[in-house]
């Protein structure tokens, strides 16, 4: 009898225990969601949407839908980032909690854009990246709080993903948490477009490294972050960007364009300041910003006679005077360059529609211009009037399941071969 008794009172005791235990153990599972529950629901909405294909150089291509904002604001307030290393610190430990490090790799991006104007009226902005086989997300955002929703491109080679593997497993996917901070183009919610385009400037490629001490600090994808975020219009996005040093991110340097649904554009560049040469500047210390709009003065020959102002970009510096005593094989994308210019000189800068100014995308990729040179990676038109994208991966024009669409006002992604 008193055994029983022994055995009851343990049994209690046991059960007490393993209560206190499934308790405690419930308690760290509900605060786990809910500190983690933003990144808990992205990571849950990466989703495959193309299969890579390795004998024609392309790699896969995936979406995903972000959930809260990506601690962004808590980025510029705490004064940016003055080169990878900073950003990477400050990604791993606010949104990968310090559990995972990334990494932000150097890259050789070709790439070329061009705004027109279709017959309709709407305004288009439209974008090739240049590369090697690699990775892509097609990344979504809606952060609210005073900032804009906005769909972009990202490569996940630059967060650290194989190029030679899919993005497989738990922590890879977490990784890939980072890629709001590193759209290479997108749109948003206001009709504003951004890209980024290698620039080459230099002979051994001097990197902006802006060092004004009143201004805070920012690289190259997450001032396009900035812009997507932010900016209602281009006069709004290169006043945002004239209150930040401009750090060039992977060992390259950049230039950029900026587009919005009013029909204006600009090219923003960083070249040095005046008197002063590349091989002087060799550190990308003394780089100032040189906006240069559609509307400036340098093209008005150019566009003598058209109904829209136009404006393109490919890899070479636009900047007048840059490459004076320069060779002119320096000048990378010229050839790109004068031929889309060429194109949109023809009709005065309007092209019929979406699938016109793909067309003109679709002459300049790189299988079709310089075969065994480089891929495009992906091709897409921003409508920045509608605020909508039709998105081709690696200059599959004709296949309808590498072709999707997205509306920024329903959020809905669509394959062309859903609606086949």
């Amino acid at each position: 009898m008193e055994q029983t008794k022994k055995r009851a009172i343990w049994w209690r005791v046991l059960c007490i225990i393993l209560a206190v235990i499934i308790f405690a153990a419930g308690c760290i599972v509900v605060a786990f969601a809910w500190v983690w529950s933003d990144e808990i629901s992205t990571v849950s909405s990466f989703t495959k949407l193309r299969e890579r294909n390795d004998a024609n150089e392309e790699g896969s291509v995936y979406s995903m839908n972000v959930k809260g904002g990506f601690y962004f604001d808590k980025f510029l307030e705490q004064g940016g980032a003055s080169d990878d290393g900073e950003l990477i610190n400050f990604i791993t430990d606010n949104i990968t909690r310090g559990l995972i490090k990334i990494e932000i790799k150097k890259t050789d991006i070709g790439c070329s854009s061009f705004m027109a104007k279709a017959e309709n009226g709407d305004i288009l902005f439209a974008r090739n990246y240049d590369f090697d086989k690699t990775n892509v997300c097609l990344t979504m955002t809606d952060p609210g709080e005073g900032r804009y929703k906005s769909f972009s491109t990202v490569d996940l080679n630059y967060v650290g993903m194989d190029t030679e593997k899919d993005v497989d497993g738990l922590m890879n996917k977490i990784t890939c948490l980072a890629s709001p901070y590193a759209p290479l183009d997108g749109i948003n919610e206001m009709g504003v477009s951004c890209g980024i385009y290698m620039s080459y400037q230099g002979a051994n490629t001097v990197e902006t490294n802006q060092q004004s001490a009143a201004k805070a600090n920012i690289t190259s994808t997450t001032m396009l972050r900035m812009v997507l975020d932010y900016a209602k219009d281009v006069d709004e996005a290169v006043s945002l960007i004239k209150d930040y040093n401009l750090h060039d991110s992977a060992n390259t340097s950049f230039h950029y364009m900026i587009a919005d649904a009013s029909g204006r554009s600009a090219i923003l560049e960083w070249v040095p300041a005046e008197g002063v040469t590349d091989s002087e500047d060799n550190d990308g210390a003394a780089r100032t910003l040189n906006v240069i709009y559609n509307t400036d003065p340098m093209y008005d020959e150019a566009l003598s006679g058209s109904q829209f102002r136009y404006q393109a970009i490919t890899n070479f510096i636009v900047t007048p005077g840059y490459y004076e005593g320069e060779q002119e094989d320096e000048m990378k994308g010229l050839d790109r360059y004068d031929y889309i210019n060429g194109q949109l000189s023809a009709t005065g800068g309007i092209v019929k529609d979406e699938q016109a100014a793909m067309d003109i995308l679709a002459a300049v990729g790189r299988r079709t211009w310089k075969p065994g040179d480089g891929i495009t990676v992906h091709s897409a038109v921003y409508n920045l009037t509608k605020k909508t994208v039709t998105w081709v991966a690696n200059e599959n024009y004709d296949d309808p399941s590498a072709v999707w669409t997205y509306d920024l006002a329903t959020g809905e992604l669509v394959s062309l071969a859903s609606k086949a």
